[in-house]
């Protein structure tokens, strides 16, 4: 009877660990990042530097998983620092006004595997929209030396940086209006 109760303890102690899993953005081992066109002939990459994420579960399929990031605009590169500073100004991000872009997730749709669809809701400089990435998550892999599990996710999206109030210019022919959105990250959690 002892040893029933003693492993039903068990049992429900790992439950509950796993029920409030929080996994924590390894910025170390992540990358925030934009592509636009330029005159409609090259690409430019940007970055944030500075950013926070977490995955909230209580599934170990990730079903009900629940993303959440805050980027801080000021941690804009795009490795120039003319245009930079141009991305942060007023024109364009307005940094001072909008310190950060929040994404939250509203659902996340297994497609095959591990691929998945997931929708949010993205803010920037104070406009909500709903956004979907395409997401890969590989994982959960467990590093005995950091005595914690991590998981890799890589999203890949598209946004109109217009319906954001991004650039107000009416012409696209400088910088597309599509955006195309890229985070890699990695997730821990400790045991």
């Amino acid at each position: 009877m002892k040893k029933t109760i003693f492993l039903l303890a068990f049992v429900l102690v790992q439950y509950s660990a796993f029920a409030q899993s929080v996994w924590t953005l390894d910025k170390a081992h992540s990358k925030i990042g934009f592509t636009v066109t330029h005159h409609m002939i090259s690409e430019v990459d940007g970055y944030f530097a500075d950013y926070e994420g977490s995955i909230t579960t209580a599934k170990e399929d990730f079903s009900d998983a629940v993303f959440e990031l805050t980027i801080k605009t000021a941690s804009l590169t795009t490795n120039f620092e003319m245009r930079d500073n141009h991305l942060k100004s007023a024109d364009i991000f307005d940094v001072e006004k909008y310190p950060t872009i929040t994404f939250k997730s509203t659902s996340l749709i297994q497609i095959a595997g591990n691929r998945y669809k997931l929708s949010g809701d993205l803010t920037m400089k104070s406009t909500t929209l709903p956004i979907a990435l395409d997401l890969t998550i590989v994982g959960p892999g467990k590093n005995d030396r950091a005595k914690r599990f991590e998981i890799g996710v890589k999203g890949i999206g598209r946004l109109s940086r217009l319906a954001f109030g991004i650039g107000q210019n009416l012409n696209t022919f400088s910088v597309s209006d599509e955006v195309e959105l890229r985070i890699l990250g990695e997730f821990d959690k400790p045991y």
